[in-house]
């Protein structure tokens, strides 16, 4: 058996979940893709996948070598398409990641534009609230909103005043201690997400001061969903942490009040990355020159958007 095409059937079985997806997928039979995967243990000497009736899960030993999976077959389209050089028009599936509102939002409708714009390329979306390791997850491209660490990822800046703003519903504010300074917070419920900190929120130094302003409290509600925090604040159970494109329309529609203004941290950039290397590649590059533009033009909207909503 073919050991590239082999590692194509064990992508495609995680990516759809199930071995019977994957055959969907491949136009495969089931038997196909068992033996596939078997070929592929067999020969690396390890258990790759632990099956159930009703999922798939990776073993250690499969952890591993799903990355070095997604890896090569990246590289061999890359190898494929940089030989056609500019003669080679967008196509194939490109695989994006993003937070899931901005995602939804802001980059949905731009993709839904490219995809107009390249009709033999495939999107598939990925919204998560993490960062994804996109060499290891077979991510081409990601909006990524923050600094970014050194690496060796290309990035395009499409946007650069995206703020974190203290939001709660005007009833809770009405019934609890006023939020005049970021240490009055402690006293406060709060409704944190994962993704901006369990127990801590970090601010600017006061006003003379040189050392930032540490707030440690014990969460009523942590989850892993920008918009459940967002509900929950509507609802009244208590204070939180987003970006402001995510309260914006409830500021706008009186459900939730921006406190601590005079406290907010610097705005954070946005942008989009994609590994060193994949620019190569028609699709991605179309991608980029395609969506920068528009994206900047988004944020941008977003900013003034902000600062009527902060001044």
């Amino acid at each position: 058996m073919d050991r590239i095409e082999a590692m194509r059937v064990f992508v495609a079985a995680l990516d759809e979940g199930s071995l019977a997806g994957a055959g969907r997928r491949l136009n495969r039979s089931p038997a196909a893709v068992s033996r596939a995967i078997a070929f592929l243990e067999h020969r690396v000497g390890a258990e790759l996948l632990h099956r159930t009736t009703r999922s798939l899960r990776l073993s250690e030993a499969g952890e591993r070598y799903a990355a070095a999976c997604r890896r090569i077959l990246v590289d061999l389209e890359e190898a494929d398409l940089s030989a056609l050089g500019e003669r080679s028009a967008p196509r194939g599936t490109l695989t994006i990641s993003a937070p899931p509102i901005s995602g939804e939002e802001i980059l949905r409708p731009v993709i839904d534009a490219y995809l107009r714009a390249y009709p033999a390329v495939c999107v598939n979306l990925v919204l998560l609230d993490r960062h994804t390791n996109l060499v290891e997850e077979g991510i081409d491209v990601a909006l990524r909103v923050g600094q970014l660490p050194d690496s060796s990822l290309i990035a395009v800046r499409v946007g650069g005043d995206v703020k974190r703003v203290i939001a709660a519903s005007p009833r809770y504010l009405d019934t609890h201690p006023r939020i005049e300074e970021p240490a009055d917070l402690a006293k406060h419920q709060i409704v944190t997400t994962t993704h901006f900190g369990h127990d801590t929120w970090v601010f600017p130094p006061a006003p003379g001061a040189t050392i930032a302003r540490s707030v440690h409290f014990k969460p009523r509600l942590v989850v892993n969903s920008v918009r459940a925090a967002l509900a929950s604040a509507v609802e009244g159970l208590g204070v939180t942490r987003l970006y402001t494109y995510h309260v914006a329309p409830r500021v706008l529609d009186g459900s939730l009040r921006i406190v601590l203004r005079d406290a907010e941290p610097p705005p954070l950039p946005v942008h989009l990355i994609t590994p060193q290397g994949r620019t190569a590649t028609p699709k991605v590059r179309a991608f980029l020159d395609f969506a920068a533009p528009r994206l900047k033009a988004a944020f941008a909207g977003l900013s003034a958007d902000a600062e009527a909503l902060t001044s």
